[in-house]
């Protein structure tokens, strides 16, 4: 395999037009001065919403956020190979996803955000890692912008869908808003089918057909809500800013094959506009590279973590 390292880049120059903001978005509160500890295993977001949440091991934190549709379960090899390092790996389940509330509501960026702080405060994890896959990208990015990097040392983008997906005049590579539109009235009409005839890219070749429908199974856990309002704000958002002023060390994993989120209008572009960030190409990965590269992505994040 190819590692391609980018140190510190310059930012694309196209990237440079209009501040990044998604619609309605407000300051963050601020935090609470002693932090609730989390009852047993869920942790009580800011509106009342439980996430339910894994935390094995001790040692220096690593937290991570799950892609799209997908559960803190997602990283079970990884959290296994972290613990074995002698890490402490933390997972949560987004709201609407897997074992967390479904209050049909606080599926934007800012609330997103919010929620990744009720867990980093009530937990009281500092000097943390954190690693997010897909748009979970842009929970990290939302979450240093609006809340500070006070408790994190570190982040990693796992084949992130930032900075900004969707087709504009500052934006011209973007996806076309008719596509995306068709997308989601397949998922509102038979969104198992839309799973079945979409999960090939998403795995290589040799990748089981049991691991395929684990995958599946925890995508089907995401409440219909959900599922159509975090696909609406992955695709909407722009990042730009936020990515700007991200002041941690930070790592970033893509495939040169990943057609779900492609490397050159993301991880790329991602990479380009952190001010101190390393991005690492896997040849041959597709979108689901934390299953079909697990082994050299628990490498990296030890790696990194220890950095």
């Amino acid at each position: 395999m190819v590692e391609q390292n980018i140190d510190t880049p310059a930012a694309p120059a196209k990237a440079e037009v209009g501040p990044a903001s998604d619609p309605g978005r407000r300051p963050a509160q601020g935090a609470r001065s002693k932090p609730r500890p989390a009852p047993g295993p869920f942790v009580e977001a800011r509106d009342g919403a439980h996430l339910f949440r894994r935390d094995w091991g001790a040692g220096q934190p690593v937290l991570f956020l799950s892609g799209w549709a997908l559960t803190g379960e997602m990283w079970a090899y990884q959290m296994l190979d972290l613990v074995d390092q002698g890490l402490r790996c933390v997972a949560y389940d987004r709201r609407g996803h897997g074992r967390s509330s479904d209050p049909g509501r606080g599926y934007e960026y800012d609330t997103l955000a919010d929620d990744l702080a009720a867990v980093l405060e009530q937990l009281d994890l500092r000097e943390v890692t954190l690693v997010g896959h897909s748009m979970s990208g842009g929970e990290i990015a939302r979450y240093l912008s609006r809340h500070g990097a006070g408790r994190i040392a570190r982040a990693v983008f796992l084949a992130p869908t930032t900075p900004m997906l969707l087709r504009a005049a500052d934006n011209p590579d973007g996806l076309d808003p008719l596509l995306i539109d068709q997308v989601r009235a397949a998922m509102r009409a038979d969104y198992p089918r839309w799973l079945d005839d979409n999960a090939p890219p998403f795995f290589v070749a040799d990748t089981s057909p049991a691991m395929r429908e684990w995958v599946k199974h925890q995508m089907l856990q995401c409440s219909m809500k959900a599922l159509i309002d975090c696909n609406r704000a992955s695709v909407e958002a722009d990042f730009r800013d936020d990515l700007r002023r991200i002041t941690v060390p930070t790592l970033v994993l893509h495939g040169d094959r990943d057609a779900s989120a492609p490397l050159a209008l993301t991880g790329a572009r991602t990479a380009a506009l952190i001010p101190d960030s390393r991005l690492v190409v896997y040849e041959g990965a597709p979108h689901g590279l934390f299953i079909t590269h697990r082994e050299r992505v628990s490498r990296d994040l030890v790696a990194f973590a220890r950095s």
